[in-house]
């Protein structure tokens, strides 16, 4: 009989989701762009939420809806917008859950220690530079 162990990871606290909001609002500030963020725990349950006060109303949905479809399917969703065209393998995934998944840039999972514990999501900016800000936030917080 073989025993499997496993080590506990710890959770994406309110702590991290912070430092994850205020990473991705520092990278979109540097390059002049007003956004949301939304960090998700790893049951998609809200930990942490900004709205720049001129970013699009729009924002706080697609940044809300971004963390969600990457944690749902545990990758950036700038990965996946090719899969759900009219003519890609996962073009029904768009209209298949209740919860609605929004498949632009600008959505990452979160992991600790390879495991899953959540995700971001920004948005208000091109697609190309809200990944590139929930990256930098992504990136902040494993140098921690």
């Amino acid at each position: 009989m073989s025993t499997t162990t496993t080590t506990a990871v710890t959770p994406l606290t309110t702590q991290d989701a912070e430092i994850l909001l205020s990473a991705a609002r520092r990278a979109a500030e540097h390059a002049g762009v007003t956004v949301s963020v939304t960090v998700l725990d790893a049951g998609g349950h809200l930990l942490a939420f900004r709205r720049d006060d001129r970013a699009v109303l729009i924002s706080g949905e697609t940044s809300t809806r971004k963390a969600y479809t990457a944690l749902q399917l545990n990758a950036p969703t700038a990965d996946l917008v090719d899969l759900v065209k009219p003519d890609g393998p996962f073009h029904s995934l768009t209209t298949a859950l209740d919860r609605p998944l929004l498949f632009i840039a600008g959505g990452l999972p979160v992991h600790r220690d390879g495991r899953l514990i959540g995700a971001i999501g920004v948005g208000g900016g091109a697609p190309e530079q809200d990944h590139g800000f929930a990256t930098a936030a992504v990136e902040d917080l494993a140098a921690r």
